[in-house]
């Protein structure tokens, strides 16, 4: 049975998988948000066999206020057997952007235990780039597979644990937004949050991480994070609404550091929640 020993896979290596059985490539594409325009054009092109993993619209908690908050696992659970998705299968998440909303379902399938997963370096366009085989989208269905969630609690952080980390400096919180966000310098995508950064976070734009829509080496990584955490604490990683926050996390699994959570609600939450303190 296929097993990845990286959270990260190239496009040689899940070509030469591409027939083995238990092989689930699942499609994470969602538009990205960015101050000009909410949309993206929709992307036509998928690899060939692979399921759309819907973030927006089947795997978010539509009853939150927040965007993309991560479902309950009993819900989770349900939603990938709907999938076809076992407890035996290998899944290689990719986006069409290179490597943008993939790192969230990696990240949402950490949390919920399940560790068989990687992410698709370079993404679509980087499987396009080899000439490998794609199609047009069409719906499928699936005979419901046999997924158990396992709840990993300690990869999730809320609201309630950065305002006590304010006083106690247990982690650190690392936010995944651009300078010019952190430091309300330009607005936010998201026209009613406010702008600036929680205190005493520091700010890693998930830019820093990639080159070309490749996440770097990971030498270059492990400069990059000990740069920002010299003392090595446990860190939260932050962004606007979970996604990007989520990428820092993938960078910091390759290099093995493994203290790490994701706050879900993120700037959202954090800059739209009367009375949290604020640092431009």
């Amino acid at each position: 049975m296929l097993k990845v020993t990286s959270s990260i896979v190239s496009a040689d290596w899940l070509y030469q998988h591409f027939e083995d059985e238990n092989l689930v490539i699942l499609d994470a594409s969602i538009p990205k948000v960015t101050n000009k325009d909410n949309s993206t054009s929709k992307h036509k092109e998928f690899i060939k066999n692979a399921i759309f993993f819907d973030i927006k619209n089947e795997f978010s908690d539509k009853n939150s206020k927040f965007p993309n908050t991560v479902l309950s696992p009993v819900e989770f659970e349900k939603r990938v057997q709907s999938l076809g998705i076992n407890t035996s299968s290998c899944l290689i998440v990719y986006d069409n952007l290179g490597l943008y909303s993939s790192a969230r379902v990696w990240w949402m399938f950490q949390l919920m235990g399940f560790k068989n997963i990687a992410v698709l370096d370079g993404g679509l366009p980087a499987w396009k780039a080899k000439n490998y085989p794609v199609k047009d989208f069409s719906s499928t269905t699936h005979t419901d597979g046999n997924f158990t969630a396992n709840f990993t609690a300690n990869k999730l952080a809320f609201t309630t644990d950065v305002l006590e980390n304010l006083n106690s400096n247990n982690f650190l919180v690392v936010d995944a937004r651009s300078e010019g966000r952190f430091f309300a310098r330009e607005p936010e995508p998201r026209k009613e949050l406010k702008g600036g950064h929680i205190p005493k976070s520091k700010n890693l734009p998930y830019t820093k991480v990639l080159k070309e829509n490749f996440i770097k080496s990971t030498d270059d990584l492990r400069v990059i994070l000990n740069e920002i955490n010299p003392k090595n604490k446990p860190i939260i990683f932050s962004c606007g609404s979970g996604i990007t926050a989520s990428i820092l996390a993938l960078a910091a699994n390759i290099i093995g550091k493994k203290d790490c959570a994701v706050y879900d609600g993120s700037w959202t939450e954090w800059g739209s929640t009367p009375n949290l303190p604020i640092n431009t």
